[in-house]
Parts: structure tokens; sequence; C-alpha cells
């Protein structure tokens, strides 16, 4: 039988679902198991054949596996790493895809043994939903992945998420996790406060009845950014308050400079603003689509056979 690398996906939503439909479309010798609390979702994964079975058993799912890839929300990845510690195998590799990585390189450091490694991700991508009926086998093509690798990553662990990246059609970005994380509060994190605050203040207001019947695209915009736990969102929030609050006290200046325009009625000022910024996003959505290919001279990572990168790691004596 020929010999395949061990993958355990715990949450089946759309990302982690994507992530196997990918890994599978690449070919690769790979065992795919997939665990979920919804086993509605997992059932789902099964049948797309995002994974090749499923585990109601959270232990069960994980003490064989390889690779690891925790896709869950951030609040629910420290109880999971408590939970699957003692029962990881000597040279398993594990990662994630949430959105901020100081927390969860802490988790990984308050609980994992030190002959595993855990390399963060972030799978910088536009899910259409949170349920794996939303999967697509290119979710990653062309987009950036995050990946900052905890300080006791063994190099070879580092190698082997650069590779998995690669067959999903991704470029590897490589980060600090704080840098990582401050990076976020701008760009992810703000943009949820302020959604969060435009729907809090919007449903609250007497006319919310009638200006409900008139809300589209623009409203329901901002609550995608809001997401469907608030829990998950205080958490996130809270995690990276540190890099958010300095974000926020400068955006509430940028508000009342702009009501200020608007007070006065200096048209001019406002469309010049409207200018900048819109020349912004263009050059942003421009640069994105190359991949940031000048900022980031990487060079191309070939897309090895995986077992290339776990063979040597089931051989290997850690400290």
């Amino acid at each position: 039988m020929t010999e395949q690398v061990h993958i355990t996906i715990v949450g089946t939503g759309c990302v982690g679902s994507s992530l196997g439909l990918a890994l599978h479309r690449a070919a690769e010798p790979v065992h795919i198991v997939g665990h979920d609390k919804d086993s509605r979702h997992a059932g789902i994964a099964q049948k797309m054949k995002a994974v090749d079975r499923t585990d109601w058993n959270l232990i069960n799912a994980c003490e064989k596996a390889d690779l690891i890839v925790l896709a869950l929300p951030l609040n629910a990845i420290d109880e999971t790493l408590k939970a699957i510690a003692p029962y990881l195998k000597p040279g398993c590799v594990i990662t994630d895809t949430a959105s901020l990585k100081q927390p969860v390189i802490a988790a990984a450091a308050r609980w994992l043994p030190d002959t595993v490694s855990f390399v963060g991700g972030n799978p910088l991508v536009n899910a259409p939903a949170s349920g794996p009926d939303a999967a697509r086998v290119d979710l990653f093509e062309g987009s950036l992945y995050c990946l900052t690798p905890a300080p006791s990553a063994h190099p070879d662990a580092v190698s082997l998420l650069s590779s998995v990246v690669a067959l999903l059609g991704a470029r590897p970005f490589y980060l600090d996790a704080a840098e990582h994380d401050g990076l976020m509060a701008g760009v992810a994190q703000l943009p949820q406060a302020l959604a969060l605050l435009v729907w809090h203040s919007t449903t609250r207001d007497a006319g919310w009845r009638d200006m409900r019947k008139l809300a589209g695209g623009a409203l329901d915009a901002f609550g995608t950014l809001i997401g469907d736990d608030g829990a998950a969102l205080a958490d996130l929030l809270l995690s990276n308050r540190d890099h958010l609050l300095p974000w926020l006290d400068a955006c509430a200046d940028e508000i009342n400079a702009l009501r200020r325009l608007l007070a006065e009625g200096q048209a001019e000022a406002l469309a010049a603003l409207g200018e900048r910024s819109i020349e912004a996003r263009r050059d942003w959505m421009r640069d994105r689509k190359r991949q940031f290919a000048e900022e980031l001279p990487l060079p191309p990572i070939e897309k090895p056979n995986l077992l290339h990168h776990i063979v040597p790691r089931r051989l290997l004596e850690r400290k």
C-alpha cells in the first residue's frame, strides 16, 4: 500500500473544506480526516470529497495525524490544543487559520509538547460564507497566505507548510506574530469594529422600522464583517485590543474631520478625499492581483510530494 500523509482538518466550514478540496485536487498521497462539532458540516465535507472520512471524536481524529489544520474561530483554538496535546504523535505539525496569531502562538506554547511543531497560518481569502456549502477548490488561488512559525517550530515544519500553501495555489507571506496582528488591526479588526457600530447605531434608531425596508447592499456588506457569532467577534476584538485601540482613536479623528467638511459644505475637499481613497483602492486591487510580487520578491516554491517533508520528521528525534 502506498504511504500517505495523514492530515486532519478540525473544522469543516468553508475554509477547512476548501483546503481539503484543494489538497485532493493536487493529487498528493494524502488521507484527510475531518472533525467538526456540527455533524452536518462534517457530513457535507465528506460528501463533497473534501475529506476522506470523518470522526466525531476529536482525539481519534488527531492522534495519528502528520499534519493538523485547526480551521476554527480564534476562541476555540486554546481549548482544542489543550484537548489534543497529550495524544499527538512525535513529529506532528499543527497549523491554524485564525485571523490573529499572537493568541494562538501563546496557546501552542502553553499546551503543546516539544515533540511537535506549531506554525500559525492565516489565509487571506474572502470566504463567501461560513459553512461547507460555500467551499471552493480554488478559494486560495492567487492569494497570500500568512505563516507565523512559533519560535520552537522545526525548520522542516515551516517547509511543510510552505509546500502546502503552494499546493493550494497561494503564496506564503512570512511574518512575526506581533507584526501580523498589528497590521491586521488596521485592515480587519478596525472594519469589523466600525461595522459593529454601524449596525448597532442604525438598528437602535427610532426610525429603524422604516429604514430596514430601504436597507440593501451597503448595510449588508457591513453585516458580513460582523459574522454570525457575537462571542467570537468579541473575543477577536479583545484579543487584539492593544493594536486596535490606537486605530480607533485615529479613526475617531478622521470621523470628526469628515463631519467638519460636511458641516462646512466643503465640496472640493470632500471630492479630493474621495478621489484619494478611490485611487488608493485601485492601487491595492492592482497590487493584490499581482500578489504584491514587487514588494515580496520570494522565489517560486516548488510543489513537491508532501512525503518529502513528512517522512524525515517521522524519524526525527526532538529534544
